[in-house]
């Protein structure tokens, strides 16, 4: 009786490789922002202060932001982003005592304004693994910012002076720090939760006057820009990895 032949023997798939690609990015989110310090250039004005207290608020902002990048493989990446961040207000007191006539006077001054942001940055990012289509990611990021300083007012208590400056706009070098979960949707598409830490640089007005007075050769800076940021974004893969079908089984005659 003739013995049957053993069934062929296939080679075991090769691993699949790590697969890079271009992606394009979109993120919305809001912004915690925050200022080290609001003064004067006309540095005249702080020379009588004896004692001096600065608080200050800014309330919270919306970020847009779109990108283009490229995964290198499942291990790093990284993009171009241009981001705007929306129109805040802030709000400043500065808390001090004077002399005046030789007597020591205490004394306030209330700063309002609104501030907002273009940003242009260069990320890059490493991706730690991934456990049920969940990957974190820690990531940094420098650039330019763009910080625009509109509408402040300086209200003097004492003497109920007002100050007023226009809209000014300075550059600056920006930098962030990341760190996010990425969920991966199907092949081409990703869901991202991230937080950014952001430096954001100085802003700075245009020339200030006090009220129904020429102008002045001074301005007001705002010193040390930083945010801390919390965004909901979304990756599109534009060349996926292809699916490869397993071969036919090999038939044998008998």
């Amino acid at each position: 009786m003739p013995i049957a032949a053993p069934p062929p023997m296939y080679a075991p798939p090769a691993p699949p490789a790590d697969f890079g690609g271009w992606y394009l990015r979109g993120d919305i989110g809001f912004s915690n922002q925050q200022f080290k310090d609001l003064h004067n250039t006309n540095a005249a004005l702080y020379a009588p202060v004896v004692s001096f207290q600065q608080t200050s608020t800014v309330n919270t902002g919306g970020i847009f932001d779109v990108g283009v990048g490229y995964r290198v493989n499942n291990w790093f990446r990284a993009d171009v982003i241009g981001q705007y961040r929306g129109k805040t207000n802030f709000l400043a007191t500065d808390s001090y005592t004077f002399t005046n006539a030789g007597v020591v006077t205490p004394g306030v001054d209330t700063y309002t304004g609104t501030k907002s942001e273009w940003l242009v940055m260069a990320n890059a990012y490493v991706d730690l693994g991934t456990w049920w289509c969940v990957t974190p990611f820690i990531g940094a990021g420098v650039g330019a910012a763009r910080v625009t300083i509109d509408n402040l007012v300086d209200t003097n208590t004492p003497t109920n002076g007002v100050n007023l400056a226009g809209s000014g706009s300075k550059w600056n070098l920006a930098w962030a720090a990341h760190a996010g979960l990425a969920y991966k949707i199907n092949p081409s598409t990703t869901l991202e939760l991230a937080y950014s830490y952001v430096s954001l640089g100085d802003g700075v007005t245009a020339n200030s006057h006090n009220f129904n007075a020429p102008l002045s050769p001074y301005v007001w800076q705002v010193k040390n820009i930083t945010s801390n940021d919390l965004k909901l974004g979304v990756r599109w893969e534009l060349n996926t990895p292809p699916a490869y079908a397993p071969p036919p089984p090999l038939v044998t005659k008998g």
